[in-house]
């Protein structure tokens, strides 16, 4: 698809690209459709458009390698759930968000008026998704060298890994001091349902707080489901504060 029969709202500059990644690039249909939020489907279908979420999906596979292979490799100490919960701080939504704002990504993206109205260049779901979708784009046009090169630069780089996994990140400890401080009952954990063999179990837990419940947590073991559970609760009672 020619870049000067597409409508101008459907374009990008080759150069425009190859600032955000920061490399000379090959396909710009690639990046286009990395670009591309869904809601401009809806505008142009005589256009054959496609939007961004497969690469999204490959993106999202390629954080996880990447930046779980650098924990893995700085971090030998550090067990299975911390660096789980540090890889997770690295490439959850909000972060992502970040890292694509660093980059005005979301000046960039192809959306519709209405999209871009409703604050979609800076909405935290779109930007991640974009960003995740950049990823999976470099990675098709380039190889995987240059993909993880541009992971390291945006998400690694910037960050002292040692002492972001030094931080607390015991959420029991961190919820039971909230409520300690507001006078609150201790915090308890419940099993409110398990699935799977006895090798392979699931444990969904439940804070409360005496006769109030709270956030559920997910995880392989119950030490895992119940400090998701306490992260839930905190952002919770967070946003409750606001």
């Amino acid at each position: 698809m020619n870049e000067f029969s597409l409508p101008p709202d459907v374009r990008i500059a080759r150069d425009t690209v190859e600032q955000l990644v920061g490399r000379s690039i090959r396909d710009l249909s690639i990046y286009r459709r990395a670009l591309t939020h869904r809601s401009l489907l809806r505008v142009y279908p005589e256009q054959s458009l496609l939007s961004n979420e497969r690469l999204e999906f490959l993106g999202d596979a390629l954080l996880d390698v990447f930046v779980g292979e650098v924990l893995y490799e700085r971090l030998p100490d550090e067990d299975e759930g911390a660096l789980t919960r540090l890889r997770a701080r690295l490439v959850s939504e909000q972060p992502l968000a970040t890292y694509a704002r660093r980059m005005d990504l979301g000046e960039h993206l192809l959306m519709s008026t209405n999209a871009a109205r409703d604050q979609g260049r800076d909405n935290p779901s779109i930007l991640a998704d974009a960003f995740e979708a950049l990823v999976g784009a470099v990675y098709q046009d380039q190889g995987y060298a240059a993909a993880r090169a541009f992971v390291h630069d945006q998400v690694i780089d910037p960050f002292d890994l040692m002492a972001l996994a030094a931080q607390d990140e015991n959420y029991k400890s961190q919820l039971l001091e909230h409520m300690q401080a507001h006078g609150r009952p201790q915090p308890t954990y419940r099993v409110v349902h398990e699935t799977g063999p006895s090798h392979d179990k699931t444990f969904t837990v439940e804070v409360q707080v005496g006769d109030t419940g709270y956030e559920q947590g997910t995880a392989g073991n119950k030490q895992e489901a119940e400090q998701e559970a306490a992260r839930r609760t905190l952002a919770q009672l967070a946003a409750a504060d606001a």
